[in-house]
């Protein structure tokens, strides 16, 4: 999860949960040589997580996901859902999504949430996703040195953040 801060008028807008969320026509995650997750069609899923995240932060950024009409239709219009074309997701934990690289050379990620909220929640939102999908998620391993193949498709790439609801 990344918090980024703009000062407009005085005022401070804080970025919480942050997904970025990429088409694939196939991807998978290796930890130590084995397959944790694959999928194929369906969507790549690196979500980073911060304190400040909400169970309502989780259900609303699951929902807008399996929702998003993001899939080609007979026409060839990004006109269908994850739901529509019966796809698959492969959801990542990312901290680096947090990178702060203001000062220096070297990223800061003191606004990701420590593993004892982070993971918790990196799970749950397996399950919410799971339980709207109505198939299991594939997920990596939290924490572990993760290697992510995938072939992006279009390309389509989208960031959310769950903070600027107004904007998504």
């Amino acid at each position: 999860m990344v918090i980024a801060f703009f000062a407009l008028a005085n005022s401070y807008y804080f970025y919480r949960m942050r997904a970025v969320i990429q088409r694939v026509t196939h991807a998978s995650c290796t930890v130590d040589n084995q397959i944790t997750g694959a999928i194929e069609n369906g969507l790549l899923i690196l979500l980073g997580v911060e304190d400040a995240d909400t169970q309502e932060d989780m259900e609303w950024l699951a929902n807008k996901i399996v929702n998003l009409r993001i899939f080609s239709d007979e026409n060839g219009l990004m006109n269908k859902s994850i739901q529509d074309i019966g796809g698959n997701i492969l959801l990542i934990s990312q901290f680096t999504l947090f990178a702060q690289t203001k000062k220096g050379n070297r990223p800061s990620f003191i606004r990701a949430a420590k593993p004892e909220k982070a993971k918790p929640m990196y799970e749950n939102m397996s399950t919410l996703l799971g339980t709207l999908l109505k198939k299991e998620v594939q997920m990596g391993i939290f924490g572990a040195d993760m290697k992510i193949d995938l072939r992006n498709d279009g390309p389509v790439t989208i960031i959310m953040n769950t903070k600027d609801k107004d904007n998504f």
